[in-house]
This record gives C-alpha cells, structure tokens and sequence, in this order.
C-alpha cells in the first residue's frame, strides 16, 4: 500500500462516526465511555452484540452485520488502514448495526462490561508459533473474554493454520470449555449437525481465506462455550 493511500486512509476514519479509536489512557484506566454502554448509546437497541477480533478489513463483521440486521457487529483490529475498508462499506451502504473498534486485543476487556458480549468470531488470528500466550485463544485472553462474555456465550475460531488449531482444541480440553463443533476441512467436510444459518455463515470468506483457500490450505473451525 503506497504511504499517501495509507495516510489518507488513517485520516479518514478520524471522520467517520462508525469507527471508535480510544486513547492509551482509555486501554489503562478501563473507564471508557462506551463500556457496558455499546448497545444504548452507539447501536440505540437491544440487540445481541457480536465482536469480531483480529477483524483486518472487516469481512465477516460486514457480511453478517448484512444478513442479520437485527444483531449489532463490532469488528476491532489495530490496524487503521485494513478497518477502512470495512468502515467505508459501512458508511457508503449505511449499516447502522455495524461498527469498529482500533485498539489492541490485549486491552479487550477495557471497552465491555460484564455480560455484554453475545458471540466472539477469531477469523484468522495470527497463531504466533513462538508465543503462544499471544494466541487468542490462549487461556490468558480466554480469561479476559470471561469479564464480559454472557454465560453461554459462544467462540468461534476458523482459521487456515493447523498449529493455532490444534492448540485450541488442547486449550478447550485442557481447561474444561464446552467444545461444541469442529471440522479441519470446513468445506470438505462441514458437520452435518451444523443449522442452515450457521452453514450460510461459515461461507463467508475473509481475504485472507480466499488467498489460503486458493493455495490450497484446508479451512478449520470449532466453536465452544467458555461458561
């Protein structure tokens, strides 16, 4: 990406009232204004609340936002320059159930209050083969997910990487999660217990799958119940 693009990219989602960008002192202090208060104040419902972590452009917050109108979508990822694609759908097509969050994920639990979160989607997280408490779902971010996770809410992980997929079904097994789904060939093999919806959702193909899937890496997913 050319650095003009780039700069007039972080530029313009300075402007656009979908996308929110917290200050350092809002990450540290865990007073933000919107904690707890995503639903009344920003997306002025009731609806459930969907985060969308590690989004990148925003695909599958954008594509579900689409399909289902009456469920809130907030896609967070620190990369400025990728969530413009997403925030500029989102403005050019005015979707109000659909926003976005730069911050890092390591300050997640900075931004909701208890019981906020309805669903958790880790589309391609990075699998951090060297650190894998960075991965996200490791138990230390698992357990910032439990702050503000309803009880029964869901996770769900698809991802083109054997390493982070295998360490997250240790993870579920190791720390007693409820794992509820898992293929490692989504598209070869989609469990066959799997409704209609989940199916029309599980297509939902970010950039990134689509250039994996073209090189012919099988796609992955579970989804599991923390509490």
């Amino acid at each position: 990406m050319g650095k003009k693009k780039k700069l007039f990219r972080f530029a313009d989602i300075k402007i656009m009232p979908c996308v929110f960008e917290p200050t350092m002192d809002d990450c540290k202090s865990k007073n933000y204004a919107l904690k707890g208060n995503w639903r009344s104040t920003y997306f002025k419902n009731d609806n459930p609340l969907i985060l969308e972590l590690g989004c990148g452009k925003g695909e599958y917050s954008v594509g579900l936002g689409k399909k289902y109108p009456d469920k809130n979508y907030l896609g967070i990822d620190i990369k400025g320059a990728r969530i413009w694609y997403g925030a500029k759908t989102v403005m050019d097509e005015k979707l109000p159930n659909i926003a976005f969050l730069r911050t890092r994920i390591d300050f997640i639990d900075a931004f909701f209050g208890p019981d906020e979160v309805d669903e958790i989607w880790l589309t391609f997280s990075d699998p951090q083969p060297q650190k894998p408490n960075k991965r996200l779902s490791s138990k230390h971010f698992v357990e910032l997910y439990k702050k503000f996770l309803k009880p029964g809410g869901l996770i769900h992980l698809k991802t083109d990487n054997d390493l982070l997929f295998e360490s997250t079904l240790e993870q579920i097994q190791e720390h007693g999660y409820t794992l509820l789904e898992k293929t490692w060939d989504l598209y070869g093999e989609m469990p066959e217990s799997l409704d209609a919806d989940t199916r029309e959702i599980l297509t939902i193909r970010t950039y990134y799958e689509q250039l994996f899937s073209a090189k012919g890496f099988k796609i992955k997913y579970c989804r599991f119940k923390v509490h």
